[in-house]
């Protein structure tokens, strides 16, 4: 797996020493290209507000303990690369190589990274896939998924589409896969707009209190919506706010 551009790592920001789980993050990226994907570019960056509400939701599920390690996925390059799938490749490496007392990961991915979820999904460590606006083209290889499986998407996206996703999650309901399908109403595929929705549904699958997965083939439920207003500027703070406060304590 060496490379120019290194090996593929998990670069953790709640790192408890007894943790026994891991609630990985996966990033988006590019249809194809083999530069190096910087910790510094808006795909990355988009990820670590997820990082925060993930801590909060394992504090939630240990009674305000420390739980989880949260971690982001750090890949060899931004591109998925056609057959190389190397995300989704390096993702299977770390999980493969992760020390014998993490026992159970829970895997969360945006765009690109939900695509790579998604294929890497059926590891036998995975016990949890939550997809924000993932990249599920048209013939995507369908994975036996486990563990509660959320697809969410907003109806504004026009860089990855819903319909694609809606199309992949009937697919896995189908083959007798129960997944929860929700719809983000006026949100486009930054996930900036309503990014206090999808900071609390982060939180609350890191919780394991998410949606009632369906094998209704057509079920599509609305993420709930705050109160807050919405805005692009605050999702934009939330990221500023979360590189500021969080820092990188380890890796696997």
């Amino acid at each position: 797996m060496s490379s120019a551009a290194g090996f593929p790592r998990i670069d953790l920001l709640v790192a408890p020493a007894d943790a026994t789980s891991l609630v990985l993050l996966a990033h988006g990226g590019e249809e194809n290209s083999r530069e190096p994907a910087g910790a510094w570019r808006p795909a990355i960056l988009r990820m670590w507000p997820f990082a925060r509400a993930a801590r909060a939701g394992a504090l939630a599920a240990h009674g305000g303990a420390p739980g989880a390690a949260v971690g982001l996925m750090r890949y060899r390059y931004r591109g998925w690369n056609g057959a190389d799938a190397d995300p989704a490749a390096d993702l299977r490496a770390v999980l493969d190589r992760l020390p014998e007392r993490i026992t159970r990961v829970v895997l969360i991915g945006h765009s690109m990274g939900g695509r790579a979820i998604v294929a890497a999904g059926n590891h036998r460590l995975v016990d949890g896939v939550l997809a924000l606006a993932p990249w599920l083209p048209d013939g995507e290889p369908l994975m036996q998924l486990r563990g509660p499986v959320v697809f969410a998407h907003g109806t504004a996206d026009r860089i990855t589409d819903p319909a694609q996703t809606a199309a992949y999650a009937k697919r896995l309901r189908a083959s007798g896969v129960p997944v929860a399908l929700l719809s983000v109403a006026d949100e486009n595929h930054t996930m900036l707009q309503r990014s206090p929705d999808w900071n609390a549904l982060v939180r609350d699958f890191a919780a394991g209190t998410t949606h009632n997965p369906s094998l209704d083939s057509d079920q599509v439920d609305p993420l709930p919506h705050s109160k807050h207003s919405d805005s692009a500027l605050r999702g934009i703070l939330d990221i500023a706010k979360a590189r500021l406060t969080l820092r990188v304590v380890g890796r696997f």
